[in-house]
């Protein structure tokens, strides 16, 4: 893929989702570490349902591991995997009141040492936290990329995250990082992409092999129509 098409990718996706941004709610690096590490596996809205209450609880690391394990998993039952993350987080915690003074470390290198939080998680908190570019590779950036030939298909997350962070301008990461999510959630979705309507379609692999199906013609067609009526 050429630059000449990596910017047609940009800036289509931007004017779609100008206004893209973390859609987990959090008012401090803490908590947004506390709710990525809930999202895995999980939508947002799922996430912000549960941190809704649990934020008001827990307002320090010291909280959390004030109760027992039991009442923590209980507070986040309705989240996936809700006993394992339970753990990390009053594992976690205790890191940060041992080595951090409670806070959490702006380092990427420190962050994906801490329990239950991968690259993706250090990612998103550096990036939106802390202000430090970084491209946070979920199953939304993963999918949109490979759809577009931002990356190959058989490219694992590591290896996504990378061809992003090359082909994309560096000042562009986080908000492109968003823009692709927002993409991937509202439009390029995994079993119903908007490809009749999409204004990518030009570039993309997955688009244009759908398209020549007798159904996403005519459901192509019924689009114009409703376009141009």
């Amino acid at each position: 893929m050429n630059a000449a098409d990596v910017r047609h990718i940009l800036d289509t996706i931007g004017a779609m989702f100008p206004d893209a941004r973390c859609e987990l709610n959090h008012e401090n690096a803490f908590e947004l570490t506390i709710a990525v590490l809930l999202s895995a596996q999980c939508t947002d809205a799922t996430v912000n349902k549960v941190t809704a209450d649990l934020f008001q609880k827990y307002k320090t690391p010291e909280d959390y591991i004030s109760v027992p394990l039991e009442e923590l998993e209980q507070d986040i039952r309705k989240i996936g995997l809700f006993r394992s993350k339970a753990k990390h987080i009053q594992n976690l915690c205790h890191i940060l009141l041992e080595r951090y003074g409670g806070e959490v470390p702006r380092e990427h290198e420190r962050l994906v040492e801490l329990p239950g939080v991968g690259r993706k998680t250090a990612n998103v908190v550096v990036s939106n936290a802390f202000d430090v570019p970084a491209i946070a590779v979920d199953t939304h950036v993963e999918r949109v990329s490979k759809r577009l030939g931002l990356a190959g298909w058989n490219d694992s997350v590591l290896e996504v995250e990378k061809k992003l962070m090359k082909r994309v301008p560096r000042d562009e990461w986080t908000l492109t990082h968003h823009r692709l999510i927002f993409f991937g959630r509202y439009h390029c979705k995994a079993q119903n992409p908007k490809c009749e309507v999409c204004p990518l379609l030009d570039v993309c692999r997955e688009g244009k092999k759908r398209m020549k199906t007798p159904q996403n013609r005519k459901n192509k067609k019924n689009a114009a129509k409703q376009d141009n009526p």
